[in-house]
């Protein structure tokens, strides 16, 4: 993994020392909320990373904790590591906040496990691919903002030759190599880049064809990111319309990983996969 963590990871930490604080001293968030005078929702966004939080707010939490010089100390200096600026945030007014919260996960992921049933995952798509999704679900965005969230798109695929690289095990519905998504000179191209990316020995691809019928994937789709770190827990990201949602609680990961494991079980193989792309460059000629 990479030697300097993102601040999203930092900001995970952080929020897993103070929710462990919060519980040494036998306090709920709703009782922390309301003796600081601060909403519900603002205790647990800092405890799940979704928020940041200043040294202020941070010195009000430890008081009321009774928390140790020491461990002051040193969780103040991870939040002030965690404030620093990442890569993607120069791109803030163009994401959405659980997306910009997601790229700092996967840029940390030793492991992402993809299904995806509509269209191919970001980290798999050409410009000219992600340039014609980005365009048609922005409608009466600004075209700079719409340029960023390309650039955004593609600047993620540097974690593709990362050192180490993360292992990819994504599984495809057929409708997403059927969808000739910009046209089929671009789909055409989306395709031989696809077979390049699973070329790859950290990555395998499978697909699973119509003639399977229902499975454990007509749920929707998801992406689950496992990280070298124990002390990590592996978390799961569902993209939708109107921006994504997370989900850490172990229950609920581990049923997307057993519904992973069973889209295993009826896709092609990844060397069937791959010759199944093959005919479908033909077919895009």
């Amino acid at each position: 993994m990479s030697s300097k963590p993102s601040p999203t990871l930092l900001r995970r930490q952080l929020g897993a020392e103070l929710r462990r604080l919060r519980e040494a001293a036998r306090k709920t968030a709703a009782e922390v909320a309301a003796e600081l005078k601060w909403s519900e929702s603002k205790v647990s966004r800092i405890e799940t990373a979704n928020s940041s939080i200043r040294n202020p707010d941070l010195t009000k939490l430890f008081d009321l904790y009774q928390t140790a010089e020491a461990e002051r100390t040193r969780i103040t200096a991870l939040a002030t590591q965690s404030r620093q600026r990442a890569w993607w945030e120069a791109y803030g007014d163009a994401l959405l906040g659980a997306y910009e919260t997601y790229i700092g996960f996967e840029s940390e992921a030793a492991e992402i496990f993809i299904y995806d049933a509509v269209i191919l995952h970001g980290l798999l798509q050409t410009v000219e691919y992600a340039g014609a999704i980005i365009n048609s679900v922005s409608v009466g965005e600004r075209p700079d903002v719409v340029s960023q969230r390309v650039s955004v798109r593609m600047a993620r695929q540097a974690v593709l030759t990362r050192d180490p690289p993360p292992k990819i095990r994504a599984i495809l519905d057929e409708a997403v190599l059927k969808r000739a998504v910009g046209g089929t000179d671009v789909m055409k191209r989306q395709l031989m880049r696809l077979l390049e990316i699973a070329d790859r020995p950290t990555v395998t691809l499978q697909m699973v064809p119509f003639d399977r019928g229902a499975h454990r994937g007509v749920d929707g789709t998801f992406t689950v990111l496992e990280f070298a770190n124990e002390t990590e827990p592996p978390i799961v990201y569902c993209d939708g319309m109107t921006g994504g949602v997370f989900r850490n609680r172990p229950e609920e990961v581990r049923r997307y990983l057993v519904a992973f494991e069973s889209l295993r079980t009826v896709a092609l193989s990844h060397t069937e996969t791959l010759d199944y792309i093959q005919r479908a460059i033909r077919e895009f000629e």
